[in-house]
């Protein structure tokens, strides 16, 4: 498991070297890599271009299917709404994640894989990785202090 997270980790090192927000994903099946990807908001000016949105559209592609019910997906952020509501609907079994939000309270990931709306709920398990957390708090920290120079 750590090892998936780690290559999360990888993409979310190469959207940071792009001025992106450094997240990243990777999706695995019956223990195999079978899609990797980190945000190009910016590089494609597409809001919607978030790590887990690009690794799931590789894996449809792959596995010739929009169902991923037996892959799992690794995430170094806590998806956002619009991300949950893609895994949940790509059927995906699990979902982990890294870091969370330190500046917010709302549980809507887990509103949104609760919901009565969907067919299915992902499993959310956290798990730990220091780095993941470090990243993201270290790129926005440079960013305020753009803002203030």
């Amino acid at each position: 498991m750590e090892n998936y997270i780690e290559l999360a980790l990888a993409e979310a090192h190469k959207a940071l070297k792009q001025g992106e927000v450094p997240i990243g994903a990777c999706i695995v099946r019956d223990g195999k890599v079978i899609a990797k990807a980190h945000n190009i908001r910016q590089k494609t000016r597409n809001a919607v271009n978030h790590a887990e949105i690009i690794a799931i559209q590789k894996a449809c592609k792959k596995l010739h299917d929009w169902r991923l019910s037996d892959c799992d997906i690794y995430i170094t952020l806590k998806p956002c709404p619009m991300c949950a509501g893609a895994i949940a609907n790509a059927r995906i079994k699990n979902v982990y994640y890294a870091a969370e939000e330190t500046n917010s309270d709302d549980h809507l990931c887990e509103s949104i894989f609760l919901s009565n709306r969907l067919n299915h709920k992902p499993n959310l398990i956290k798990i730990e990785n220091e780095e993941c957390s470090k990243i993201l708090s270290d790129f926005f920290a440079s960013r305020r202090k753009e803002n203030r120079d």
